[in-house]
């Protein structure tokens, strides 16, 4: 084939091919228009329902909104009308009110007129009142002879002595009244103190009995030549009695303080073996330390025993101190606790407090266990002591009046100076059997008895008081005080007795008048 043929060949087939990419062109493009086209018509339908919807959820909130504004309006409305009406209420009520200020100022008029003619009217009375008062006034000088002053004076004189007479009456039997119930309950109230306290009756003595092992132990003690019991006695200031009692040394002091540290420390040497002067010496200051760590101990102990708090650390150190003090061979701190239990119930039967009692009954012989030997009576000097360690007032002077050294300024006083008297003079407390108790207020009443013109004679309060009736046509005013002076003089000199005695010689005369 020649080129021109397969020139033609060739471009006819790139003709049909051409050709043919443009028929298929032109369908694809009438497919593509047609797809189109539906597209366009399913958008606009699509658009034209959303519209719709969009133009009903307006409309709903339309009318919502305007159903809202609506009630909102009502509200508000009922609301103004509501506010109208109570206006009006009070309007109504302002004028009703008004109306009343009114009518009350027309009615205080009216009062006001009638109270001064009232005022007016009583005013002509009283002024017509006077004149005949004073005409009966003068009517009844005239005829009494008296004038109107010196009738009056006369008439309040005879009231007045009536009322005296009456008045007198009424306080005597107030008074005897008073009397015999104060008696009943004091009684009472003491009686039955006594039975609620639980006492020991125990003795202090003044000497020590120290046994040993044997007549080699007591050479020992006594030393060469006795410097081992001159060292101790001088160290401890107690009197060591070395005799032929068997196995025994006597300690004699009337300090118990001294008498257990002499005690304490002989102990601890026979137990040592080493007893020579510089050993004793060491010794008793050792013992000495001991006893007054002890003492502050059994100082703790019974404050807290008896519920007392907040005393100085010096008062309980004297507290403690008091178990190695006797009185009348009464151990001085079970003196003290009984004498603090017994005024705790007294002042509660008589609506005290019993704390301030308790703490007063417990201080009240703190002047009997002094550092150094004071020139005041121990009641004074405890009174100082409790004043420096800022105890109460009350505590002060029931400590300082327990004895009548003082004024007693409250009832906490008498209280204790009855309990104290109460726990020292119970049989059994101090040194004294009950015979020569017995004996000893015999004698007192037979040596008062002895007296020309005494008729009765009672020793009360323990022997402590002796009451003296004398007949009062035989000793008149000034042979009654003579008489008390001998008889308290008397007593002192011929009789030995504890404490002291107070002699009264009573002289009276009565006069007894009954009304019927």
């Amino acid at each position: 084939m020649d080129v021109i043929t397969i020139s033609i060949i060739a471009g006819a087939l790139i003709i049909g091919v051409v050709a043919g990419f443009l028929i298929a062109n032109s369908k694809l493009n009438a497919s593509a228009k047609k797809e189109k086209e539906n597209l366009v018509k399913e958008a606009e339908v699509k658009s034209e329902a959303i519209k719709q919807e969009k133009h009903l959820q307006a409309k709903e909130k339309f009318l919502q909104l305007k159903s809202e504004h609506e009630k909102e309006i009502n509200e508000k409305n009922k609301q103004m009308s509501q506010s109208e009406n109570r206006l009006k209420q009070k309007e109504g009520d302002l004028n009703k009110k008004l109306e009343d200020l009114n009518r009350k100022n027309r009615e205080v008029d009216e009062l006001k007129n009638n109270l001064n003619q009232q005022t007016q009217l009583y005013k002509q009375r009283h002024e017509e009142l006077e004149k005949s008062h004073r005409k009966q006034v003068e009517m009844l000088e005239k005829i009494s002879g008296l004038k109107a002053d010196d009738a009056k004076t006369q008439l309040v004189e005879s009231i007045k002595g009536e009322a005296k007479t009456q008045a007198m009456s009424y306080i005597k039997d107030t008074m005897d009244e008073a009397k015999l119930t104060a008696n009943k309950e004091a009684k009472r109230i003491v009686i039955q103190t006594i039975q609620r306290v639980a006492t020991e009756a125990a003795i202090e003595n003044s000497i020590s009995v120290f046994h040993i092992e044997g007549d080699e132990t007591k050479g020992r003690i006594i030393g060469r030549e006795g410097r081992n019991i001159r060292t101790l006695e001088a160290a401890t200031g107690v009197e060591i009695i070395v005799d032929d009692t068997p196995d025994a040394i006597t300690l004699s002091c009337f300090d118990p303080i001294r008498r257990e540290i002499c005690r304490l420390a002989l102990h601890q040497l026979v137990t040592d073996g080493r007893i020579h002067p510089a050993r004793i010496e060491e010794v008793v200051e050792k013992t000495k330390k001991m006893i007054e760590e002890e003492i502050v101990e059994i100082g703790k102990r019974t404050c807290i025993d008896l519920g007392i708090h907040g005393l100085h650390p010096e008062l309980i150190r004297m507290v403690g101190r008091m178990k190695y003090r006797s009185s009348y061979g009464q151990n001085l701190l079970q003196h003290s606790r009984e004498v603090a239990n017994l005024c705790a119930i007294m002042a509660s039967e008589m609506g005290l407090n019993p704390k301030v009692a308790k703490r007063a009954g417990l201080l009240h012989d703190i002047g009997k266990v002094p550092d150094e030997e004071p020139e005041l009576p121990h009641a004074l000097y405890g009174m100082k002591l409790a004043e420096k360690f800022k105890e109460k007032p009350e505590v002060c002077n029931a400590i300082g009046a327990h004895h009548d050294e003082i004024e007693m300024t409250s009832l906490y006083s008498p209280i204790i100076q009855v309990c104290d008297a109460i726990s020292g003079a119970r049989p059994g407390a101090r040194r004294e059997v009950a015979e020569q108790y017995i004996k000893r207020l015999k004698d007192l009443e037979a040596l008062a008895k002895s007296y020309d013109g005494v008729d009765k004679t009672y020793a009360i309060q323990a022997g402590r008081e002796l009451r003296v009736i004398v007949s009062q046509e035989k000793v008149n005013d000034k042979r009654a005080e003579e008489l008390a002076f001998e008889i308290s003089q008397r007593i002192q000199t011929e009789m030995t007795y504890p404490g002291q005695i107070k002699v009264t010689v009573i002289r009276e005369t009565r006069a007894t008048g009954i009304a019927k």
